[in-house]
């Protein structure tokens, strides 16, 4: 698959839970290569969303595909093995080194050596620029520490894209910038694919490739492109007092 085909794609999909449909009638893909957002108010269904993209639950209806594959029970393990996650507290075992936390999906999937599989877990913890963190546990190090530790998990075993979910939330505005600029240097550097739920302006303007923004009012997907040309040029109330909330214009 190159760089620019759709790795993901929703088809007509309706999101929620049984008996609760949050979002109706959404489709939209993102392009391999690209970071894409997923955004609206709380409540709105984007982490909804990213828990179906991500198999934690089925859709209700319409068609998900991974990498060409669509979700069902038969492809799930397989499919699995195609993407990471960062949850937004990081979710790093506080039991386990930060080396050992990130050896962890190489431990139980794949078949390197214990020497590989800790060289591989090495090599990841510098790409997140954390190598010599590698023999402290979670509690010792900063939250934007440990989000970049359950970034470096999430990438062990090469997947085809990445989630993020809310990798800003709860630090302060010189380390959310930092993370921002680890993001697209991955991108940069490993052609990475990463999908963002966010809700952050600042960092859905600097990383940003194209949005889906939700309307939990409107069950759906009310916008979806460049954050700047949604920013600018939309004639949707909703839309534009979103993106005008706190005067932020950000480039």
């Amino acid at each position: 698959m190159e760089k620019g085909e759709p790795i993901i794609r929703l088809e007509h999909v309706d999101a929620g839970y049984p008996g609760a449909v949050i979002l109706h009638d959404v489709s939209f893909a993102v392009a391999r290569g690209e970071i894409f957002i997923l955004l609206g108010g709380s409540g709105c269904g984007k982490s909804t969303v990213m828990k179906h993209m991500t198999g934690l639950n089925p859709i209700l209806a319409g068609r998900l595909t991974v990498a060409g594959r669509e979700w069902s029970v038969q492809t799930r393990a397989e499919l699995c093995r195609q993407i990471g996650v960062m949850y937004q507290s990081g979710a790093l075992f506080g039991s386990m080194t930060c080396l050992e936390n990130v050896r962890l999906p190489l431990d139980e999937f794949s078949d390197l050596s214990k020497a590989a599989r800790r060289a591989r877990a090495l090599e990841l913890l510098r790409d997140v620029e954390l190598e010599d963190a590698a023999d402290k546990m979670p509690s010792e190090i900063s939250g934007g520490m440990r989000k970049r530790v359950a970034i470096a998990r999430a990438m062990a075993l090469d997947p085809s894209v990445v989630f993020l979910d809310e990798p800003s939330a709860g630090l302060d505005p010189i380390t959310s910038a930092a993370l921002d600029d680890l993001i697209l240097r991955l991108r940069a550097e490993k052609g990475m694919t990463f999908v963002v739920v966010t809700h952050e302006l600042p960092s859905v303007f600097k990383i940003g490739d194209r949005a889906a923004m939700f309307d939990r009012a409107r069950h759906g997907l009310v916008a979806l492109g460049a954050p700047q040309a949604l920013r600018d040029t939309s004639e949707d109330p909703f839309v534009r007092k979103f993106f005008s909330r706190g005067e932020y214009h950000g480039q």
